[in-house]
């Protein structure tokens, strides 16, 4: 049986800002969100209970929060805090899958069927983060990923739940349905249509109901509900696309300023694809207008590339083919992404499939 652990750090921007500032400690915080058309990158528990969330309108923020404290992102800094963690994460777990800077899947079945006690396990890695990073961390840990992901969300921040085997169905049936992965609003309205309410109620729903509702997804969906997944801990998660964006406090009206914009987020690409040790074979440039209606336009590579030349020339070329077409824009937003990744063993292949000479 695997041994488990989600480790999720509580509000970790605003956390680590925080951390960093003494004067930020017990006040509501919220990181970025700062300008006009800002957006909340993240929030403290204190600016959480005046209702502040992530990817909140900085203005609404600000409405719900008068007196809280906006603070600028330093995205170089959380990635360092980052380092120091997934460091600690190697040293108890044979493998570590990061779903981001602040969360991660560790497996640790080796650990334990060496005797290794999981619930000392979790503790160790909580006590390591404080007294390393200062920070605070939500421990869940169970017998397979689904349900550790549940009991590290069960009792945030700083929350520790382990759910046993034997425990499963006490620990899930309580749960709103709204707590399964996969059940979002629409779905979640669904099943209240049906009656449906709780974890438990779901798990003894027929198989033939949730079919009618929802198609094959629903077989998934009492699989869930029963606790079961049988999902590895990947060492390495696939990264499917990279990208920028940049929202404008004033709209863009000419080429000029937005091709100086893309010019500096292919830099950034660049640099996070030679970084991770990847090539991109696509390029894709995202507008937004002043009315928020949103365009994209892609090009693919005939090979694969890590070049920020490569990768603003191609974004300039869908720039400008867009905007020339127009005799008037206002742009608020616009975003240089890359995707179809490779990594430097499979561009090796490729390269040696078409020249094997």
């Amino acid at each position: 049986m695997r041994a488990i652990i989600h480790v999720d750090m509580d509000a970790f921007y605003a956390s680590v800002e925080q951390h960093d500032n003494p004067q930020l400690r017990g006040r509501p915080v919220m990181v970025g969100g700062g300008g006009p058309r800002g957006v909340v990158a993240a929030a403290s528990y204190e600016a959480r209970q005046f209702g502040v969330r992530s990817a909140m309108p900085g203005r609404v923020a600000r409405r719900l929060c008068p007196h809280g404290m906006f603070v600028k992102a330093r995205f170089a800094r959380y990635r360092e805090v980052s380092e120091q963690i997934f460091a600690i994460f190697h040293r108890h777990a044979d493998q570590v899958e990061g779903l981001s800077l602040d969360e991660a899947y560790l497996d640790v079945s080796s650990a334990v069927a060496s005797g290794s006690e999981l619930e000392s396990i979790g503790r160790a890695l909580k006590r390591e983060i404080g007294s390393i990073c200062g920070l605070t961390a939500s421990v869940g840990m169970a017998h397979n990923k689904l349900l550790a992901k549940l009991a590290s969300d069960y009792d945030k921040p700083d929350g520790f739940v382990l759910v046993r085997p034997e425990d499963t169905r006490r620990f899930l049936d309580p749960l709103p349905v709204r707590r399964i992965p996969g059940i979002g609003p629409r779905s979640a309205e669904r099943l209240h249509d049906a009656g449906i309410y709780t974890v438990g109620q779901l798990r003894r729903t027929a198989p033939a109901l949730l079919e009618e509702l929802f198609g094959r997804h629903g077989i998934d969906l009492a699989r869930r509900a029963a606790g079961l997944d049988d999902r590895p801990v990947k060492a390495e998660r696939i990264r499917r696309s990279i990208s920028q964006e940049t929202t404008f406090d004033q709209d863009h009206t000419t080429l000029g300023a937005l091709e100086a914009v893309l010019l500096e987020q292919a830099e950034d690409l660049a640099a996070t694809l030679a970084r991770k040790q990847l090539f991109a074979r696509t390029v894709t440039v995202k507008l937004r207008s002043s009315g928020f209606s949103t365009l994209t336009r892609s090009r693919s590579l005939d090979g694969h590339t890590c070049q920020s030349e490569v990768i603003a020339g191609v974004g300039l070329e869908l720039l400008r083919s867009w905007a020339e077409w127009r005799s008037g824009f206002a742009v608020r937003l616009i975003g240089l992404g890359v995707s179809t990744l490779a990594g430097l063993g499979e561009v090796e292949r490729i390269i040696h499939t078409l020249d094997p000479g």
